[in-house]
């Protein structure tokens, strides 16, 4: 039996607080976007009693997800992102684990081309993976 799961996928092609906090304009982020992943699933099923296992897990994730990033896609990753439904979660593993709160979603969905789905706010949060990320993310 499992005790949760972890799935990392695309970044999101944009994201304000994310892309002010590291100081992307659409140059940047076009060109470096691969080289972040989106944490897109976090689970620790309910019956799972270890304490701090959550942030116990993002930790080994961080640690690790680079080399096997490179070893499975042949590039680098330099961050991780989330987003943390705050209707639903507080987000504390990820404060626990040292993410960065980088603030809120306009409560918008990657479909919303007219500006008129409404979607659940989200907390943003980041996790730099290697020193001078911004540097490397800005680069063109």
């Amino acid at each position: 039996m499992s005790g949760g799961c972890a799935l990392f996928g695309s970044a999101a092609w944009k994201c304000a607080a994310r892309d002010a906090w590291i100081g992307w304009e659409g140059g940047a982020r076009e060109a470096n976007l691969g080289l972040l992943t989106n944490n897109t699933r976090f689970l620790v099923l309910p019956w799972v009693t270890v304490p701090h296992m959550a942030s116990h897990l993002l930790a080994t994730l961080a640690r690790r997800i680079c080399a096997d990033w490179q070893r499975k896609y042949g590039h680098p990753i330099h961050a991780l992102e989330t987003f943390v439904d705050r209707d639903r979660f507080r987000g504390t593993c990820y404060q626990a684990a040292n993410w960065v709160r980088l603030g809120s979603t306009q409560g918008r969905t990657r479909n919303d081309r007219a500006r008129c789905i409404r979607a659940s706010v989200k907390g943003v949060y980041l996790y730099p993976l290697i020193k001078g990320f911004r540097r490397e993310l800005c680069a063109c």
